[in-house]
């Protein structure tokens, strides 16, 4: 019986020595994530030679404010800082234009042109003078012309300035006029149209001008020959369809103009024999009438408190 107890109670304690160590041991699932971990620790480290490379820059060489400038290279020892300046200190994108870009020009895209032809129709009040400017480039041909189309006698003033201010055209009282000059060295040509004699009539005024470069073509040519090409008969022969082109545009708006003339003319005659005619009608009638009122008051008789008419 003792031995039996003693078998006992050897199996008692050698299986509470079991639980315990379970209990003690992790699951496998927890001895591999530390496994891993441990892993994971032991490459982070760094090894001890790099450790040892690290040395700390001593004070004098490591001054938290002292950046190298630009084109400066860093002491020794030294790391290059890069200096960060705040966003809305940043001064804004230059932008480099090319060295062969062409010059903005300020002129307006008309006064480029190499011909420029104008035609206008302007009233001038009675007793008004009106100017008008052109701008002429140098070596450019200017042509203007002038036409009284209604009004009182169909006469007008006209009177031309170059830009020196000098009348290239003096003052005359006519129905019509032009004027031609090839400016030298350019500028602004002053038109101006006078209607001081007369007072109670206004004027419609036909203004034509054009501005002609043919320095254009000259240029053109000479593009051209340093292009080893040779186009001097072309080039004559395109100056003078040109030439005759404007002449015979010319031609035409004296045409227009003349007939616009002829035919407000028409206009004015037929408005006045109408408006004559109506009135002479009037005025008959009226003669008539008060004809026949005047010859009855003559052949009344008066008797009594009456009167009777012999007719």
């Amino acid at each position: 019986m003792r031995l039996l107890g003693g078998l006992l109670l050897l199996l008692a304690s050698s299986f509470g020595q079991v639980q315990h160590q379970q209990q003690q041991a992790p699951p496998p699932q927890q001895q591999q994530q530390q496994q891993q971990q441990q892993q994971m620790h032991h490459q982070q480290a760094p090894p001890p030679q790099m450790q040892q490379q690290q040395v700390p820059v001593p004070p004098q060489q490591m001054h938290p404010q002292q950046v190298p400038t630009q084109g400066q290279a860093p002491m020794q020892g030294q790391l290059p800082v890069q200096q960060q300046v705040p966003m809305h200190q940043q001064p804004p994108p230059v932008q480099h234009v090319p060295a062969h870009a062409a010059p903005v020009s300020n002129q307006p895209w008309y006064e480029t042109l190499p011909a420029v032809a104008m035609d206008y129709k302007v009233h001038i009040d009675p007793g008004k003078e009106d100017c008008y400017f052109q701008y002429v480039n140098p070596g450019a041909t200017f042509y203007v012309s002038f036409q009284v189309l209604r009004g009182g006698d169909g006469k007008a003033g006209f009177a031309v300035r170059n830009p020196s201010g000098e009348i290239v055209h003096p003052y005359q009282w006519r129905a019509n006029a032009d004027y031609q000059d090839q400016s030298q060295y350019g500028g602004y040509y002053s038109v101006c149209v006078d209607n001081q004699f007369s007072r109670f009539a206004g004027k419609l005024v036909n203004l034509y001008l054009t501005v002609i470069r043919y320095d254009q073509w000259e240029k053109f040519a000479k593009e051209l020959e340093d292009m080893n090409l040779s186009v001097e008969n072309v080039t004559g022969t395109l100056v003078g369809v040109e030439k005759n082109i404007y002449e015979v545009l010319q031609m035409q708006h004296f045409s227009r103009s003349r007939e616009d003339r002829d035919y407000n003319l028409l206009l004015n005659n037929n408005s006045y024999v109408q408006n004559w005619s109506i009135l002479q009608v009037v005025v008959i009638m009226a003669t008539t009438i008060l004809q026949v009122y005047f010859v009855r008051r003559l052949f009344e008789v008066k008797s009594g408190g009456y009167s009777r008419s012999r007719i």
